[in-house]
């Protein structure tokens, strides 16, 4: 149905993964997203990457994988980290790669801290923020660092209020 790569976006909590893997059934693709394919190569956690080597060597191995990824012929569905688009030139290389379309899972700071606060032990950005006030400040300062990044996408799309089937169908209408 859609032939290229799709490279999903956004700040984390905005559902690339949920997104990503009902896309990949709906348009029979594969789905890669890409912490897990570093988690697989280097046969560690992220987490633990950053605690033993570092963010810089961390984003070093996130560009090489991406770069990786992207010679890849087949047509896949790829999941980003949050920060990624906003290292080296990773957005300017992504939407110059033929037949490749970017898409921003553009989410709102309130649904995202309701999203992340649940689960924000699991995340070791947030760990250490214990109200949801906290939490709001932190992904509103975030977003404005990195809304320039998200927004360059190809494709935009706001999610607050929708379910995976809805953004994932919005996100075919918009690709056809």
């Amino acid at each position: 149905m859609v032939n290229t790569k799709i490279v999903l976006l956004g700040y984390m909590g905005s559902g690339k993964t949920a997104v990503g893997e009902h896309l990949a059934t709906v348009l029979n693709q594969s789905f890669i997203d890409l912490d897990h394919y570093i988690e697989i190569n280097q046969q560690q956690s992220i987490s633990a990457i950053f605690q033993s080597k570092g963010e810089l060597y961390f984003r070093n191995l996130e560009r090489k994988a991406l770069e990786e990824l992207m010679q890849l012929d087949e047509h896949q569905i790829l999941s980003l980290g949050g920060g990624t688009p906003c290292y080296y030139d990773n957005m300017d290389f992504l939407n110059a790669q033929k037949k490749t379309v970017t898409v921003y899972l553009q989410t709102g700071i309130e649904e995202l801290s309701n999203r992340l606060f649940e689960s924000n032990n699991l995340r070791p950005l947030i760990a250490h923020l214990t109200d949801i006030e906290q939490l709001q400040e932190f992904i509103g300062k975030h977003l404005f660092e990195r809304s320039r990044f998200y927004s360059s996408a190809k494709i935009i799309i706001k999610t607050d209020g929708k379910s995976v089937e809805e953004v994932t169908s919005e996100l075919i209408e918009k690709l056809t």
